[in-house]
């Protein structure tokens, strides 16, 4: 069948005489065709500060984007910046796509992080602070109290706050404190009013507390003061009998890029364990302070952490802006998006007498494509789960678990099939950043159920989507397959945009079966069918689908490309691109962060555009669209276009065939790439471009909005049927 010699051709298996994967770098490209990807990245975040900026969006929504800011660029500076420094400092060689040097792309990231974190600050001084006191929520300074309000306030310091706090002092019997990554602080100077000699102290504003300490309520009119402020202003209590002569806030990052040896360790799960205690104690790499620091305390702390001035970030406060995240527990949905209300996939509604749908007879029916959030992973994933726990005709389970929230239903339905006496397997990613811990626990609590746990192969992430169900029908055994491009966290999937598909199709389901033996066994099989894996050949297929839409171009014959991820770094895909657009296919990228292909460039990109779309739920999903004369050959799944997708990581992509998803898919790229919707546009030279208005001022389409009345439309379509 063409279907099969076309899939195979894309996974190595066909003749390779009339294909060659190209080198990275081409002659026939200029040396200068790359964007860098950390720059690529901090303009990325830019584009979440504007949405802050936004006097269109709602108050809540826009300091909401702060934290986003924040958060997002904490981690930046934890992962990227650290590896870049610890690279540098081993005398590793350092990766970069723009060929500079290292001290060059250090000193960039700096200029352009100095510059956003003050337009950060900016933002919430001048723009979302003011707009959220017109809306009855005001953040005040101290100054800004009453007297019974400050009277209030201090009878609240002294039964809820002073009680955990735990000034360290610093003098010859008391070395300098250890510092925490992330944790904000209070840097005081104090005289001794007996001896007359200065000292310093150091006190940890409280992380477990409220960042925001309620001073009033009237209706929906509330009064907050920073935690931090509250403690300031009553450094007397903690040092009585001082002088307090200044006292400022800090916030130190630490390198949090963890490093394991896999093939040098016999227990991964030890092994990861003791790297997360030392990635508590990793070297300072960012130091915030309040604009108003005393150069004498500043001096001090750039010689007790290590840190240069190049790493100092002096800005207006309040210090981490990720407190803003409290706000969302306010109640004031006038202050927020409209509510978007996740629908049942159309599949999977109830029946005629309201009865709860039979997911395997769904997916009997015809292939399923679910398009989170706006249809429900409760009712289609989490259901599918769950059934699949409770049936009897079901005989095993084999998932892969990347990251998942700590009271997942998805977890609790492996453990109630393990406990039923069905075989289960969960291949667990304990090396998923920032989840490590988590995912140890609840890979422990599996195998206590009875679950069959694997840790994935050595040196590789599991970073792919898949759910695999044997049944047994008739006496004969039957699979149900589910592969997605988000992970299986019920809580992010209410903010996380995914496409999934459930199908019974017998390939998908041998597919699967020889993937996930292998993921549990020791090598990753070549020959799939309907699927494209990485490490091996996940890359290789695509430059392959991607050449020959550029052959086609060549031949007069119908060519595109349309590719959606989170991010295009690598630069084999890009070359490839390249060539195609310079054979003059049409290519349309749609990413949502990173970028390092340069599109509009005469001779070498004019037939390719960029665009991002940012919005209430983070774009999420990877889809791969290839024209290939007429029989479009569409790929959804987990993988990114960069280094640790394609090289070090277990990735699966699936084929979508059925016609109705193949249009679906096609529509949402129609939306996405129109003019007419909102969305940022990438030039040549890295510039991000927002195009929100048309020239007549009005705003333009929404793509999410848009999407969640389009999954509406279709679902009041089949009532009326």
């Amino acid at each position: 069948m063409i279907e099969h010699d076309v899939l195979d051709a894309g996974l190595g298996d066909a003749d390779d005489d009339d294909f060659d994967v190209p080198e990275a770098f081409d002659s026939e490209l200029p040396d200068d065709r790359y964007l860098d990807r950390e720059l690529s990245w901090l303009a990325f975040n830019q584009r979440v500060l504007e949405l802050a900026e936004d006097p269109s969006l709602p108050a809540l929504e826009r300091a909401n984007f702060l934290a986003i800011f924040a958060s997002n660029l904490d981690e930046f500076f934890m992962v990227r910046v650290a590896g870049l420094k610890r690279r540098i400092l081993t005398g590793l060689a350092v990766p970069t796509n723009v060929g500079r040097a290292p001290q060059e792309v250090l000193a960039d990231i700096s200029s352009a992080a100095h510059a956003l974190q003050l337009r950060h600050a900016d933002a919430w001084t001048t723009l979302v602070r003011p707009e959220l006191a017109a809306k009855g929520i005001e953040i005040l300074s101290y100054d800004d109290l009453a007297d019974d309000e400050r009277t209030a306030l201090y009878d609240y310091f002294q039964a809820q706050v002073f009680p955990v706090l735990m000034p360290l002092a610093v003098d010859p019997a008391h070395p300098f404190p250890y510092i925490s990554g992330l944790s904000l602080n209070l840097a005081i100077r104090i005289r001794n009013a007996r001896t007359g000699r200065q000292e310093f102290a150091r006190l940890k504003v409280p992380p477990m507390l409220p960042r925001f300490v309620e001073v009033g309520r009237d209706g929906e009119r509330v009064r907050y003061l920073p935690l931090e402020d509250l403690i300031a202003h009553n450094l007397d209590d903690l040092f009585p009998g001082m002088e307090i002569l200044d006292h400022h806030a800090f916030r130190l990052t630490r390198n949090e890029d963890m490093t394991i040896e896999e093939d040098e360790t016999e227990n991964l799960i030890q092994a990861l364990e003791a790297e997360l205690l030392r990635r508590r104690f990793g070297p300072p790499i960012r130091l915030e302070v309040t604009e108003d620091m005393d150069d004498l305390t500043l001096e001090l702390l750039l010689s007790e952490l290590d840190i240069t001035a190049q790493e100092v970030y002096r800005l207006p406060g309040p210090l981490d802006l990720r407190g803003l995240f409290d706000l969302s527990r306010l109640d004031r949905p006038d202050l927020r998006y409209k509510p978007h209300l996740p629908t049942t996939a159309v599949a999977f509604q109830p029946g005629d007498n309201n009865e709860r749908a039979d997911i395997f007879t769904a997916i009997r029916k015809a292939d399923v494509l679910v398009h989170h959030p706006y249809e429900s992973f409760a009712t289609s994933v989490q259901a599918f789960l769950e059934q699949a726990a409770k049936d009897p005709h079901v005989l095993a389970i084999k998932q892969t678990l990347y990251r998942t929230s700590g009271d997942s239903p998805i977890v609790q339905a492996l453990i109630d099939a393990a406990e039923a006496g069905k075989q289960v397997l969960a291949l667990v990613e304990v090396k998923a950043r920032f989840d490590e811990a988590a995912n140890i626990v609840w890979a422990r609590k599996l195998e206590k159920a009875g679950v069959h746990v694997v840790y994935g192969l050595v040196g590789l992430k599991t970073h792919c989507k898949l759910a695999h169900v044997i049944r047994e029908e008739d006496g004969v055994l039957r699979s149900y397959s589910h592969v997605g491009t988000g992970n299986y966290n019920p809580k992010t999937s209410r903010i996380y945009e995914d496409f999934g598909l459930f199908t019974a199709n017998d390939q998908v389901g041998r597919d699967l079966t020889r993937l996930f033996n292998e993921l549990s066994g020791y090598a990753i099989e070549k020959k799939f069918k309907r699927l494209l894996v990485a490490p091996l050949h996940l890359r290789k297929g695509l430059l392959r689908l991607i050449d020959r839409e550029r052959r086609n171009a060549l031949a007069g014959k119908p060519a595109r490309i349309r590719i959606k991820v989170n991010s295009m770094v690598d630069e084999q895909i890009i070359d490839a691109l390249y060539r195609a657009s310079q054979a003059g296919v049409p290519v349309e990228i749609w990413v949502r962060g990173i970028c390092s292909l340069k599109p509009g460039v005469p001779g070498m990109s004019e037939n390719i555009t960029v665009r991002s779309i940012l919005g209430r739920y983070l774009e999420h999903s990877r889809i791969f669209s290839f024209a290939h004369d007429g029989d479009p050959q569409v790929y959804i799944g987990s993988a990114d276009m960069m280094h640790r997708n394609l090289d070090r990581r277990v990735e699966a992509l699936v084929r979508v065939t059925a016609e109705q998803h193949l249009k679906e898919l096609s529509d949402l790229f129609d939306l996405a790439m129109n003019d007419a919707t909102s969305s940022w546009w990438l030039g040549p030279e890295g510039e991000w471009t927002r195009h929100s208005r048309s020239e007549d001022g009005k705003a333009l389409v929404d793509l999410q909005d848009r999407t969640m009345t389009n999954v509406q439309r279709r679902r009041r379509a089949r009532a009326v049927r």
